[in-house]
């Protein structure tokens, strides 16, 4: 990353203030070893963060980070609480918000960098402000299909309302329309007699503004994930994730987890997704950009597009002035931009786990094991060392997750493929942080849609491959079952 002063380099952003004084006060190293890490009480390593935060859990830096990179942390995090505004103003380094766009900032749907909430079925009005739905179509044409075979494009947009359906716009532009959720019950019963009711959404697009949505559209509700570890994540190797990946279920354990291979725009070829709800994303770097692009509506160094997701069918939209500048590569979110939110993103450090060695945490993570989640959710990494990842290099951590895609059956399927991906497949979310997820925000939900209240609710939406494991927790005698969400509450 290219360095610059201090003062110079906030003055170019367009940062008037970071509260940076914060730097100069000394913070604990964790000084975890590998052989102290055995329970995943530092979920992040060396990088966990070990001091008591409340609902500010989620928004530490790598505690191991070095004294100097603190204030390109703190620059990333200015950039990614930064409320973006319509082109042009004087202010030419926060200008371009949209024309279309789902949020003025990342932490509008990253609240606190937790999990977002869906849409409030009773207020349509008040916007997915933290969840989205993405749009895409079958291939409709020889080039369409060849770039999808050949892994170049992972999903077709609608030729009328793009990849992404926004529903927020800018002054003079008409948002594409509302979002509309609606639940029908599915119960449940449990060992011991008790009944838990399931909420399946049903999404509807209302109040059209550019005409009729294409006929074989295909829609997928995607809600915020939270931001903690992703630096981690990167830094597991491709062959670890290729030598637990068993698509054709070789060793007969019901089980067949496999990559997504996606298309990695800076280098111009396919790689392994890891980042998504179907691990759509090959690098953290371009999952930013990507949201840059079609969450907020701005151009980056992959997405060069001044008008982000708008389309032929939306002319005005088009024609709409941008921020585009010669002064900032002729872009709205710059490399320097970029770059930073890459480095804060990579460095939101996962917080300690207070009770890892509690007895209800400890057995129930014997049976979490036991009846199988931990085919999937994979708890351990050896990362190895790495010069060009300081803070993650040689750590031991915690995802609980393979990255892997694996078939969740019809009862959670988006029937959108993306990608390699099926749809009824999907990635094993990282569960570090889960149990945080309701102290950070009250309104946060699990799953990818946020249908699940309760983590409980989540596991019994389960299904396909993890089929067997969900069975088996609706089996559980009360009291093991408590210990099971105990421990999954600790993480």
């Amino acid at each position: 990353m290219k360095r610059h002063p201090a003062r110079s380099f906030i003055a170019s952003l367009g940062i008037a203030s970071l509260g940076i004084a914060c730097l100069g006060v000394a913070m604990m190293p964790s000084t975890v070893l590998a052989e102290q890490n055995d329970n995943g009480a530092f979920p992040g390593g060396d990088t966990t963060w070990v001091k008591p935060s409340g609902r500010s859990a989620f928004t530490h830096h790598s505690a191991n980070m070095d004294f100097e990179k603190r204030l390109d942390f703190k620059l990333g995090e200015a950039l990614f609480q930064r409320l973006w505004v319509t082109a042009p103003t004087r202010t030419k380094a926060a200008d371009g918000l949209g024309p279309l766009f789902n949020s003025r900032a990342c932490n509008g749907c990253h609240i606190r960098n937790g999990r977002g909430h869906p849409v409030d079925a009773n207020d349509p009005s008040s916007g997915a402000t933290s969840m989205l739905l993405r749009l895409s179509i079958p291939p409709q044409t020889t080039d369409q299909l060849r770039d999808h075979f050949d892994g170049k494009l992972a999903t077709v947009p609608d030729p009328i309302y793009g990849g992404q359906f926004q529903d927020f716009s800018v002054p003079g532009i008409d948002a594409e329309g509302r979002v509309k959720v609606t639940y029908d019950t599915v119960n449940v019963a449990l060992a011991g007699g008790k009944i838990i009711p399931l909420q399946k959404p049903r999404y509807e697009m209302t109040d059209l503004a550019y005409g009729p949505l294409h006929p074989d559209i295909m829609v997928s509700p995607r809600l915020a994930p939270p931001m903690i570890g992703l630096g981690l994540l990167e830094a597991i190797p491709d062959e670890v994730l290729l030598a637990a990946s068993d698509p054709q279920d070789a060793d007969g354990d019901g089980i067949s987890g496999r990559v997504n291979y996606v298309w990695d725009i800076a280098k111009n070829d396919l790689a392994i997704g890891r980042f998504g709800w179907k691990a759509g994303m090959p690098t953290l770097d371009q999952q930013n950009q990507n949201a840059f692009q079609f969450d907020i509506g701005l151009s980056t160094p992959l997405y060069p597009n001044g008008a982000g997701d708008c389309t032929a069918a939306q002319q005005d939209c088009l024609t709409a002035p941008n921020g585009n500048d010669p002064e900032f590569e002729d872009l709205e979110a710059h490399s320097v931009i970029t770059d930073l939110v890459l480095y804060y993103t990579r460095n939101i450090a996962p917080p300690i786990r207070a009770n890892a060695n509690d007895a209800d945490v400890m057995a129930g993570q014997k049976i979490f094991k036991n009846i199988g989640c931990a085919s999937c959710h994979t708890p351990r990494y050896q990362l190895p060392i790495r010069s060009d990842m300081a803070e993650q290099s040689g750590q031991v951590i915690w995802p609980f997750s393979d990255l892997l895609l694996h078939d969740m059956g019809d009862g959670l399927a988006d029937h959108r493929p993306e990608a390699q991906a099926s749809g009824t497949e999907w990635r094993t979310p990282p569960l570090w942080g889960i149990g945080r997820a309701q102290e950070i925000d009250p309104r946060a939900r699990f799953l990818h849609d946020g249908r699940a209240s309760t983590i409980l609710e989540a596991i019994l939406w389960h299904g396909g491959e993890a089929s067997p494991a969900r069975d088996a927790v609706t089996k559980l005698p009360p009291s093991q079952r408590s210990k099971l969400l105990t421990f999954l509450n600790s993480l």
